[in-house]
């Protein structure tokens, strides 16, 4: 068994945060280490992986890796919990409360997963927010990885959070939201307290949520290395600022990309588009793309965890078929609060707009739909996942932050990559008209034109000796380097 186990490759465990976008980037990560022909084992929660089995092609997808595999545990939830919106903060305590021992007692009686054919678990590439899995990797001696799935500009933020009490900045209070922020190294004249993530939006600096994100931040530096879904050409001067506290850092964004890229390369080009969704995607939206004219559509979802009040959406329902633009809109069944879509009536003109120039679905394969010839561009949450798909598709953006790391999305893509427009803070159908003919005529040559030019950034980063295809061979190195 020795001399066999010195020739199996290394062995990575991945365990993302259970919801969507987490999970979806980090499958993405685990198929790129796959290609690589490292051993990986991916953790995740039984309610995402039945989700996964149910909407996506995952089996089939890793069945041809034969060193992957799942392993599932609880996320301390009962089944019929909303896992959206306002029950988004009951997620962390429970997986603190439940996982996390389960966790323990799983690697332990499973030998860190080590079998005849594989090597017990040699490295563990943690979602940055888990910290329990920091404790079981040092008392393990395995080595340690972080992998944050946020931009690097939200990260860098999070992590300023000490400096940004000290200096006053936060605990915002609903005061001064338009005053700029000092205290974040490299955007003290950029961001506005508005912008910073959504957890600083706090009265009390006690407050769970807040100081979770803050403590759980601030101990990145403990790993080993860590792992962002960007690349340099778009944050650079972000990750210079990082790299002075964690200089082990690995750029491989943006990684659905990364992965349709090498997939195309290893000549698997039917399977160049991976979907990670936990909901069922309504593929006959593309059909409808296919009778628009080209760049004449906005596309708008808002992810799968934002939920919207009745007034907020009718507000977005006014404002699209009011700016006369043809428009696909995914409306999750869970999307609006306290009842289900379509419980009430809809005004004739909404009716007759919808009928004329949109299409409503409840979930869409987004990928898809991004780099369809027609659609010109995207009413967004902001999402990381959401914001990169859109700019490697060359899609402008209108950015409705809900919360969390979408506050300062949003204002980069509008202030600093200048391929969009920031409507965060007001949802008012006047606005939503306004920028939606923004976008779509007044300014449209002038966004496409710079989306376009992000595009090229974006898939050069990805291509042979750009910066993002370099970093990920160095990621692997690395992690070889980890049995020698």
């Amino acid at each position: 068994m020795g001399s066999q186990a010195a020739n199996l490759p290394p062995h990575v465990l991945i365990f993302p945060l259970p919801v969507q976008g987490h999970v979806n980037s980090m499958l993405r990560l685990a198929e790129l280490l796959c290609l690589a022909k490292l051993h990986v084992t991916f953790i995740v929660s039984d309610f995402c992986h039945d989700r996964l089995l149910k909407h996506t092609n995952v089996e089939s997808r890793f069945v041809c890796y034969p060193g992957f595999s799942f392993q599932t545990i609880s996320d301390g939830l009962p089944e019929d919990h909303p896992r959206a919106g306002e029950g988004i903060p009951d997620i962390m305590p429970a997986l603190k409360r439940v996982t996390a021992p389960l966790f323990k007692q799983m690697m332990i009686e499973k030998r860190c997963f080590a079998s005849s054919t594989r090597r017990a678990i040699t490295c563990i590439i943690a979602d940055g927010v888990l910290s329990f899995t920091t404790e079981f990797a040092q008392e393990n001696g395995i080595a340690l990885v972080y992998f944050r799935t946020a931009s690097a500009a939200a990260f860098w933020a999070i992590f300023c959070m000490p400096e940004l009490i000290e200096a006053r900045e936060i605990p915002l209070k609903g005061n001064g939201m338009d005053l700029m922020v000092k205290s974040v190294p490299g955007m003290e004249n950029l961001i506005r307290r508005r912008d910073l993530p959504g957890f600083c939006r706090v009265d009390d600096l006690n407050e769970t949520t807040f100081q979770r994100m803050k403590n759980d931040t601030r101990q990145c530096p403990r790993a080993q290395a860590l792992i962002l879904n960007t690349f340099e050409d778009l944050e650079g001067p972000t990750l210079s600022h990082i790299r002075k506290h964690l200089p082990r850092l690995y750029t491989i964004g943006p990684n659905h990309f990364h992965l349709t890229s090498k997939l195309a390369a290893t000549t698997k080009t039917e399977n160049s588009i991976s979907s990670g969704s936990l909901w069922e995607e309504d593929r006959s939206c593309l059909a409808w793309l296919d009778s628009q004219p080209t760049k004449s559509v906005i596309y708008a979802s808002f992810g799968s965890i934002t939920v919207v009040t009745r007034e907020q959406f009718m507000e977005f329902w006014y404002g699209l078929v009011n700016s006369g633009k043809k428009f696909l809109w995914v409306i999750r069944p869970d999307s609006i609060m306290g009842e289900g879509n379509g419980s009430r009536t809809v005004p004739d003109e909404l009716q007759t707009g919808t009928k004329e120039r949109g299409y409503m679905v409840s979930w869409a394969p987004q990928e898809e739909v991004l780099n369809h010839s027609s659609i010109g561009g995207f009413l967004t949450h902001s999402g990381w996942n959401s914001t990169l798909e859109s700019m490697v598709a060359g899609v402008p953006m209108i950015c409705w932050p809900y919360f969390a790391d979408q506050m300062i999305n949003s204002r980069f893509v509008s202030e600093v990559w200048k391929i969009g427009l920031d409507m965060k803070d007001t949802c008012d159908r006047v606005i939503v008209e306004k920028m939606v003919r923004e976008l779509m005529d007044e300014r449209k040559d002038e966004f496409l034109k710079r989306a376009d030019d992000m595009a090229k950034l974006a898939r050069e980063a990805v291509d042979e000796g750009g910066s993002s295809y370099t970093n990920l061979d160095s990621l692997v190195d690395y992690i070889k380097s980890m049995v020698l």
